[in-house]
Formats: C-alpha cells, sequence, structure tokens
C-alpha cells in the first residue's frame, strides 16, 4: 500500500515535436487524515494525441514530515487505445525516515515485462506470493488516474464510474473495484461543474501481508470513494477527490486548484529536458 500511497502523481515531460499539440493537465491536491493537514500532492499529465505522460510528487508537511520524512515521486507514460489504457513505463522513489526505495517497470500490452526493486521487498511467512500471472493485464497505479471514458458514452455519464482497475505496483497486485453513487456539482479554483462520485472496493490479489490487521480492515472497508471530474478537451475522467477510511481516521485527497492549458510548442533545439525522480523502464513492445 505504501507504493500506491507514494505514487500519487502526473506532469508532462520534455521532447515533445514540433507539430505535436499537448495538452496539460496540473492538480494541485491538500492531504489530510482525520481532519488534519499531513501533506501536499502535486499532479501533472501532459495528452498528446493518444499518448499520455505523468509525473507527481507527494511531501508530507508539520509534524507528519517531522516523524516520517515522508517524500515520493513518480512518472509514468503510456497511450490510450478507446476505452483502454496501455501502460508503457512506470517508476516511482518513495522515501521515509527508515528507508529509500524504487521501482522501475516496463510493460507491453499490459504485461509487465521488466521489472526492478531497490531494495526487494524483504520476505514474509504471511505474504501472498505474487506469480507471473498476476503481472499480466494490469496497469500501473499512476496510470490508473486516467480513466477512459466508455465509448460513446458522455463525460458525466454514470457508466463511466462502472469499472475495475488491475493495479500493479510492482510490489503488489490488487483490484480497485469502482461502482457508481453519485452525481454532484463542485467549485474549485480552475473547475467548476458535475463529478461523478464512484464508491470503491479494495480486493488484494497478491503480494498483501494476508495476516495484518490493516489488510483486514482494507479488504472490508466500505467507506472509500473518487470524485472523478471530465478533462477539458479529452475523453477522460481524473480524480478531483479521494477519500479512504483508515483504523486512525478517515485520509482524504482534495484538489485546491485545476488547469488544463495547451502546452506550447518546442522545437528540438528549444527544448530543455525536465528533471525526472527516476527514469521508467521502456518494454520492448516485440516482446
Amino acid at each position: 500500500m505504501r507504493l500506491i500511497a507514494s505514487a500519487f502523481t502526473a506532469m508532462l515531460l520534455a521532447g515533445i515535436g514540433t507539430q505535436a499539440h499537448a495538452q496539460t493537465l496540473t492538480v494541485n491536491y491538500d492531504l489530510s487524515l482525520a481532519g488534519l493537514p499531513i501533506g501536499k500532492v502535486d499532479l501533472s499529465s501532459t495528452f498528446t494525441g493518444p499518448k499520455y505522460e505523468l509525473q507527481g510528487n507527494v511531501k508530507m508537511t508539520g509534524l507528519v514530515r517531522l516523524f516520517t520524512g515522508g517524500k515520493g515521486s513518480g512518472t509514468a507514460s503510456g497511450t490510450i487505445a478507446g476505452a483502454q489504457l496501455q501502460p508503457q513505463g512506470f517508476a516511482v522513489t518513495s522515501k521515509s525516515s527508515k528507508d529509500l526505495r524504487t521501482v522501475r517497470m516496463g510493460l507491453a500490452s499490459g504485461n509487465v515485462k521488466e521489472l526492478e526493486i531497490n531494495p526487494p521487498v524483504e520476505p514474509k511467512s504471511d505474504r501472498v506470493p505474487v506469480k507471473d500471472a498476476d503481472k499480466k493485464g494490469v496497469i500501473d497505479p499512476l496510470s490508473a488516474l486516467i480513466m477512459p471514458a466508455v465509448a460513446s458514452k458522455s463525460l458525466t455519464d454514470e457508466a463511466n464510474c462502472n469499472r475495475t482497475l488491475p493495479v500493479f505496483d510492482g510490489a503488489t497486485r490488487q483490484d480497485v473495484i469502482l461502482s457508481y453513487a453519485e452525481t454532484k456539482n463542485v467549485e474549485l479554483p480552475g473547475y467548476s461543474g458535475p463529478v461523478l462520485v464512484c464508491n470503491a472496493r479494495w480486493v488484494p490479489i497478491a503480494g498483501h501481508r494476508s495476516e495484518r490487521p490493516a489488510t483486514k480492515f482494507m479488504q472490508d472497508n466500505k467507506d472509500m470513494n473518487v470524485w472523478l471530474a471530465p478533462v477539458e478537451g479529452q475523453r477522460v475522467l481524473f480524480p478531483i477527490r479521494v477519500s479512504v477510511r483508515t483504523m486512525v481516521g478517515m485520509g482524504e485527497l482534495e484538489a485546491a486548484s485545476w488547469s488544463v492549458e495547451d502546452a506550447p510548442k518546442v522545437t528540438p533545439t528549444s527544448a530543455k529536458p525536465r528533471a525526472r525522480v527516476v527514469q521508467p523502464i521502456k518494454a520492448d513492445a516485440s516482446q
């Protein structure tokens, strides 16, 4: 679960060609637990034709940062094919006061082709083994933030809530099952309009510690939801709010600002590389 948490992300990367038209979604979130502010999350996404590139950062604040030193960054990229995502590269770095871990993954056709975790996940007697079959037909946790609209449906059609996200973060495999709850209207800097409220359930598949109280709590947890807002100019939705009840109170990730802008055109000579946390593995599609 820590890898997923540290993977809250998204942002545009460099290298857009002269004729390419790109659109960038930037969302800044406030993170709270039991009503107390504990951090900030900055996500950014670039859509260029069917391609997407994501980058993001999460940083704990206040006493939480003092005691845990928690922060994380990540990137992901791939293509959108109709109502399906086809991730290609994923990377995340998470840091606490105790350790630093990096994950790099390459995917092709929904299957994991390359995977590096440093340091490796510590073996435990109750950890459910991850099998080869668990690495097929999956999406990474960053790409899972992008939800393509169901074909022929409007972006705010309730059918866009009803989906299962087969998420693999490099260490654990889980399904996130969404179902329609209601439609609300929200207003915040950069966005005003309808959002889909989807109930969420977490179903562990592999890699989790089956005997841990937190695992059992989350598996039975029915107090989780995600609010999805349509992205202007794209046939996708993106979270504007996520609420998850934890063993110590309600955790909430709520957008403080939202902006969608056309990215400026750049030429190869004028493009400047943007900082990356760690380079994702690019899987060879022919594998």
